[in-house]
């Protein structure tokens, strides 16, 4: 990414802001923060359907951040996110979700539909970072190195 680690922690932190630029996420609240460890409620939906998620979200400026998940529709999941200063400025990101959804049916539909829905909620990161710290730069999905598993 053509922007600090920092800024872009400082981005992923504000899940407060979620709503705004997050496909899908519908609203966040969050119930306690003190600077290095948040819990969060996100609500997400598409059309009619709507869930709500509570999270942990461990916070070690600016390197990473780790979310771990406390109660929701989901068997399990948790995610993290990496940044690190890269040659010539701007920095590199790892992302990696694991997840797991309590009906095999509901992963076995919603599985079709990932690849597609990460790319978006990536291109919605670049765009806010874009918007809120100026173009320093050209990204593209395809020299980001972030990954998304599905653990079944």
């Amino acid at each position: 990414m053509p922007w600090s680690a920092e800024q872009m922690f400082d981005l992923v932190a504000d899940v407060k802001r979620y709503g705004e630029f997050l496909p899908w996420v519908v609203a966040t609240r969050i119930k306690s923060d003190n600077g290095h460890e948040m819990i969060a409620d996100m609500m997400v939906g598409f059309n009619a359907l709507r869930e709500k998620f509570t999270s942990r979200v461990r916070k070690d400026r600016p390197g990473a951040i780790t979310v771990e998940y406390l109660d929701g529709p989901m068997k399990s999941l948790s995610n993290s996110w990496h940044f690190a200063p890269a040659e010539g400025g701007g920095c590199r990101i790892d992302f990696v979700c694991d997840f797991t959804f309590r009906s095999a049916l509901f992963e076995k539909i919603a599985g079709q539909y990932l690849d597609r829905a990460f790319r978006k909620m990536v291109a919605a990161f670049e765009a806010r970072a874009a918007r809120l710290y100026g173009a320093e730069g050209t990204s593209s999905l395809g020299s980001s190195s972030s990954s998304a598993t599905s653990a079944a």
